[in-house]
């Protein structure tokens, strides 16, 4: 079999779970997924795998592990559990929200959590008297409201979330790292990678906005780290949803060595090192966990931009037929 190399995205670690999103990870399940991990997998830094993928050295049970967008608590609740077992990861930082940012995703979870009413609308949708009388009925309206949002417009999108921060009446946590925890990571000797300053989904904006995203969110911090940033992670990440190979084609005319997406597969050495797939593990069990990995692993043909100025270099391959879940932002 030809090597292969495993990617798993993370996003939130909360230090406990949490009743309004029963699937988020929290502490105990996430040092359970470390642990597990550590006993079948070899980890390794996600550039120094690329590159040993690329060569033909890469070891049996490859995997890299990585975190998307730049929560506070990936420091304060990941970042301990990872330095006791002696792993490394990656972090892709959008830098416009760190030291009081919040994202528009964050926003409407926070507000449906502080919501005094029994019913909501969300602004810019036809959702209108959402039931908020339980944590069930919020959870539906989460469900509900982040799709209907995503897609608009971002300045529409933000404009509908900072309408619902004021409905909210309440004081709303920010949720993203500090400069400061930002050079902790660094630091500790993980990978600090670029995820744009705000997040934007790079289909649904200018060529123009998009590099200027991209390349301020990497000079901001190489200015934090004082080293150069070299790894990419598409905002959301779905190929020919979100990005297309005129983003491909910008990251490498920037140097980027490589960038990952969020199609569930794994990387060979044929894969596009600026479209390497990977999956989100959201399964409770040790058994379903591994499962879940060893499919995926097994699946190598990950879906690419087949859109923009020309295709990628190297060879294309045809999308896979399943999808794993995926972010909501």
């Amino acid at each position: 079999m030809s090597q292969r190399l495993s990617i798993l995205i993370y996003h939130r670690v909360l230090p406990a779970p949490d009743p309004l999103r029963p699937d988020e990870i929290h502490a105990a399940l996430f040092e359970c997924h470390m642990r597990w991990l550590r006993r079948v997998c070899r980890v390794l830094p996600l550039e120094d795998a690329v590159q040993r993928l690329r060569s033909g050295s890469l070891p049996p049970r490859a995997l890299s592990l990585t975190f998307d967008d730049g929560y506070a608590d990936n420091v304060d609740v990941a970042l301990p559990i990872l330095r006791r077992l002696d792993l490394t990861a990656t972090f892709f930082i959008a830098s416009g929200f760190l030291d009081g940012g919040r994202m528009w995703n964050d926003t409407v979870i926070e507000v449906l959590r502080h919501w005094r009413g029994n019913f909501i609308g969300i602004p810019g949708t036809s959702l209108s008297a959402l039931p908020t009388s339980t944590i069930a009925e919020r959870r539906v309206a989460i469900a509900r409201a982040l799709p209907a949002l995503k897609y608009l417009a971002p300045a529409q999108r933000q404009a509908a979330c900072d309408e619902l921060a004021r409905d909210a009446g309440a004081s709303l946590p920010s949720l993203m790292m500090s400069v400061a925890q930002v050079r902790e990571l660094a630091r500790a000797g993980m990978t600090i990678g670029a995820h744009t300053r705000t997040h934007p989904i790079l289909s649904c904006i200018s060529r123009e906005r998009a590099q200027a995203e991209i390349e301020g969110n990497r000079a901001e911090l190489e200015s934090l780290i004082r080293k150069p940033v070299r790894l990419f992670a598409y905002p959301n990440g779905k190929p020919d949803t979100d990005y297309t190979t005129e983003h491909v084609h910008m990251l490498r005319d920037l140097g980027f060595c490589a960038a990952v997406s969020t199609a569930p597969a794994s990387a060979t050495a044929a894969t596009d090192p600026l479209q390497l797939p990977r999956f989100t593990p959201w399964d409770r069990s040790v058994g379903r966990f591994l499962l879940r990995l060893a499919y995926v692993r097994h699946t190598a043909t990950p879906a690419v931009a087949s859109q923009g100025r020309t295709e990628p270099e190297g060879p294309a391959v045809p999308a896979p037929q399943t999808r794993a879940r995926g972010s909501v932002k």
